[in-house]
């Protein structure tokens, strides 16, 4: 990946040392993938200057946050480097935390550009706007044939139609019914060689093309809200069974989540809503 090493940021103009005493960072919590807040998915979002914070550090202020990801967002020049860590790991993709970080950019900073380009450890996305929605472009992920666990049907509660994986599980159920009702054994579940794993089906609204839910106990988070990532998979997946492009999904977990997708072949497009709930500052040393 390209190294971008401009470290000039409009956010913190003379914040000195990193942990010095009484350091503050302008932090936002941002609910995304909805129209409104308390839906969606939140994300916590931090705006550095100068270099990344020792990675303890952000690992810790995660946990301390205890939102299913904490973003941290640090500009190079026309580029943006982003980090994304749940209360217990740090990920290598997430996509409501990248639509929150570019929301805060975009209505917050201010930041006058029709689309940000991030710098990341699953390298170039970005996000654009688009009809008063953020758009990510991430990478694809079509989901291929594994050996799936012997308890896989077992620990979620019901028996799957289809066992495919990309970076997580990816398990297809017959109807909108069985996924909601699924209840995983999350401590079995922890177990499995798999960052998260996915659950869809077909959706019961004509005008929904699929649903999904998706765990990841493993990373700290049981049931994730509204998961932007997940849709690099469902998106490639659904679009092939679909015979369409142009898709819609819903996750339905307990606060829900929208999504408006398309499939461009190794890129997905994912836009979604978000709101800003909380603006702050963190102090720390």
């Amino acid at each position: 990946r390209e190294s971008r090493t401009d470290s000039s940021s409009p956010f913190l103009p003379g914040s000195g040392d990193f942990l010095t005493i009484g350091m503050k960072l302008p932090y936002y919590h941002v609910d995304v993938f909805a129209n409104e807040v308390f839906k969606g998915n939140p994300a916590g979002v931090c705006l550095l200057e100068g270099d990344w914070l020792p990675d303890e550090v952000m690992q810790a202020m995660a946990a301390e946050h205890n939102l299913s990801e904490t973003a941290f967002v640090l500009q190079k020049g026309e580029w943006f480097g982003l980090r994304w860590f749940t209360p217990a790991v740090e990920v290598d993709l997430c996509g409501h935390a990248t639509i929150a970080t570019a929301h805060v950019l975009f209505n917050e900073v201010q930041y006058g550009a029709h689309e940000i380009r991030f710098d990341t450890l699953s390298g170039e996305v970005g996000v654009s706007r688009s009809r008063g929605q953020l758009v990510l472009d991430f990478p694809s992920r079509p989901p291929k044939d594994f050996e799936p666990p012997s308890n896989l049907d077992q620990v979620l509660g019901s028996v799957a139609v289809e066992r495919l994986a990309s970076r997580d599980y990816f398990i297809v159920f017959p109807s909108e019914e069985v996924v909601r009702a699924l209840q995983p054994d999350f401590s079995a579940m922890q177990e499995w060689d798999c960052l998260g794993v996915i659950v869809t089906a077909p959706g019961d609204d004509p005008e929904v093309d699929f649903v999904s839910r998706f765990f990841a106990p493993r990373a700290g988070i049981d049931e994730d809200p509204a998961t932007g990532s997940a849709h690099c998979t469902l998106i490639p997946y659904w679009a092939n069974r679909r015979g369409k492009i142009n898709l819609r999904g819903l996750q339905i977990s307990a606060r829900g989540g929208e999504f408006f997708c398309r499939d461009s072949g190794e890129r997905v497009r994912i836009g979604g809503n978000a709101k800003t709930y909380l603006r702050g500052e963190i102090t720390l040393g």
